[in-house]
C-alpha cells in the first residue's frame, strides 16, 4: 500500500522543504507558489486520479464479456499520467489495473513486454500495447 503512494508522499514532501526554506529566506509568494505546484503533482500522480482500479482476473473476465481493453498503469507514471488525462471523461471505458497493487497485473505486464513493467501497457482483444498514443486507446474502445 506505501508504495503506491510512495511517488506522491515524496513530491508533497520536497515541496513541503522547498516552500519552507523559501518562505524562511522571506519569499512567502514563492513558497506558496511552489507548495501549490508540488501539491498539484502529488495529486495528480496518486492512485486516487485514476479511475478504480480491479485485480487482473477481474479485468480478464469483464473484458472478454464486454470488450473493454485494459489498461495496466501504476502511481507515479508521468506516462500513465498523460493517458488517463488525455482519455478524461471517456476514462471509464476502461478497466484500468494498477500493477504495484496487483502482482497478476505486474506479471501479465511482464508478459507483454519482454521481462519488464513499462506501463501503460494497454490489451485489446488479442492485442498489447506498450505505451500507446491516447487516440490509439480512443480507437481501440470503439471496436
Amino acid at each position: 500500500m506505501t508504495r503506491r503512494w510512495q511517488s506522491s508522499i515524496l513530491l508533497l514532501v520536497i515541496g513541503l522543504v522547498w516552500a519552507a526554506w523559501l518562505a524562511m529566506e522571506g519569499s512567502p509568494g514563492w513558497a506558496a507558489a511552489i507548495l501549490a505546484v508540488f501539491a498539484l503533482a502529488a495529486v495528480l500522480t496518486s492512485p486516487r486520479a485514476f479511475p478504480h482500479s480491479v485485480p487482473d482476473a477481474e479485468a480478464r473476465a469483464a473484458q472478454a464479456t464486454d470488450g473493454r481493453p485494459i489498461i495496466y498503469w501504476r502511481p507515479g507514471c508521468p506516462f500513465c499520467v498523460r493517458l488517463r488525462a488525455a482519455l478524461a471523461r471517456d476514462a471509464s471505458h476502461y478497466h484500468w489495473v494498477d500493477i504495484w497493487a496487483d502482482p497478476d497485473g505486474a506479471a501479465s505486464v511482464r508478459a507483454v513486454t519482454g521481462g519488464d513493467e513499462t506501463v501503460p501497457t494497454v490489451i485489446a482483444a488479442d492485442e498489447s500495447y506498450v505505451n500507446p498514443t491516447p487516440h490509439l486507446v480512443r480507437r481501440l474502445a470503439v471496436r
